[in-house]
């Protein structure tokens, strides 16, 4: 049977092979998690505006963040080799 036959019902729920109710759903989903992740994106540029006018350094403070994400003792690590790539360049 192809898709010609099919009643209305039966084109919107599957149109070659595809679930078509799914796929939009599918969609719908993903742009309003586009929506809120730029809302939120906003909302952090708000907040580093705000960090920036009471005098503090915005790209440190993004430093911090990236830090505190990751593992102890990746952050040794990387400040260990800084250190020795500082004292190797007479820093």
């Amino acid at each position: 049977m192809d898709a010609e036959n099919f009643g209305d019902d039966d084109k919107a729920a599957a149109v070659g092979g595809i679930a078509a109710d799914r796929l939009r759903s599918i969609i719908e989903r993903v742009e309003r998690l586009e929506e809120e992740r730029k809302a939120l994106a906003g909302d952090i540029k708000d907040i580093f505006t705000e960090a920036k006018s009471a005098g503090f350094d915005v790209k440190v403070i993004r430093q911090i963040i990236r830090l505190r994400k990751q593992e102890p003792a990746e952050v040794e690590e990387q400040e260990t080799l800084l250190d020795i790539y500082r004292r190797a360049l007479g820093m």
